[in-house]
């Protein structure tokens, strides 16, 4: 029997970020780049946290080579087969990411489990249809907010969609090249 949660849950398009007060001159000076240290691998990544969507036409092991050059993430699309998988991660061992999850059960499973990063989001993509085909899906808000909660008392990281914020990227950032949606 589904169970149905009653309980408020919201989506980056239920509210604003408040501007507060900065020290900085320009926004030019703002600092995107990011170290962390995963908790399984013991590797360290310093960078920008963007990642590629694992849509099939871009989320491939072919695209993951090119984009960890760069320091960036691919998600993998799940068309591969098994045999793929493990010729892959043999040859490329950097880090495991797992996803995608909008609980914090399933976050403190993946990091149990040796997933280095969780990709956070079920149907929040403007080009995704998981929602409309399928009734599944949940406000990325709040997954993000409930997933990091898990990962963090776990020392694990977690990673978002980016279609819902980029609005707010562009409002905080209007002079900067933005990533494009999904």
């Amino acid at each position: 029997m589904p169970r149905i949660d009653a309980d408020l849950k919201l989506d980056f398009k239920d509210v604003l970020l408040r501007p507060k007060r900065s020290s900085l001159k320009s926004r030019s000076e703002v600092d995107l780049e990011r170290t962390f240290t995963f908790r399984n691998s013991k590797q360290t990544y310093s960078g920008i946290p963007v990642i590629v969507a694992n849509m099939d036409t871009v989320g491939t092991f072919e695209m993951a080579v090119v984009m960890s050059q760069h320091a960036m993430f691919t998600a993998i699309h799940k068309h591969y087969s098994l045999d793929d998988w493990k010729h892959f991660a043999e040859n490329h061992p950097e880090c495991l990411q797992a996803g995608n999850v909008v609980t914090g059960e399933m976050v403190e499973e993946l990091i149990l489990s040796g997933a280095d990063i969780i990709k956070v989001g079920v149907g929040p993509g403007s080009v995704c249809t998981t929602r409309t085909k399928t009734g599944v899906g949940y406000p990325q808000l709040s997954a993000v907010i409930e997933c990091a909660d898990s990962a963090h008392g776990l020392k694990g990281h977690i990673i978002s969609e980016l279609a819902r914020i980029l609005s707010c990227w562009e409002a905080c950032f209007p002079d900067t090249p933005s990533v494009q949606e999904r």
